[in-house]
């Protein structure tokens, strides 16, 4: 049975015609927007994850627990927020150069 964290990848990346990456690197990423799915207790880890994107980033909560906790974490970043369904609750300010 597959994880939160690995079913909540897999309907982004499906969603957004990709690939879910369970190897290093972000979980799923386009050449728009790059996404870390997260759950409530790696939460803190996301923003290490994606340093370095020129172009909009997402943490995705895994379940709502993780989806709150990244909210609160990153309320004043420019790394925006998604819920367990790729919905965005938070609007990612990094722009593409």
């Amino acid at each position: 049975m597959a994880s939160k964290h690995d079913q909540a990848a897999e309907r982004l990346a499906t969603t957004l015609g990709t690939t879910y990456n369970r190897g290093q690197g972000p979980d799923v990423q386009t050449k728009d927007q790059v996404t870390e799915t997260e759950t409530v207790n790696t939460i803190p880890d996301a923003a290490r994850q994606l340093r370095g994107f020129n172009k909009p980033v997402y943490v995705q909560g895994a379940d709502p627990a993780a989806t709150k906790k990244a909210l609160e974490r990153y309320e004043k970043s420019t790394i925006g927020v998604r819920n367990s369904q790729g919905k965005i609750v938070k609007q990612s300010t990094r722009k593409r150069k």
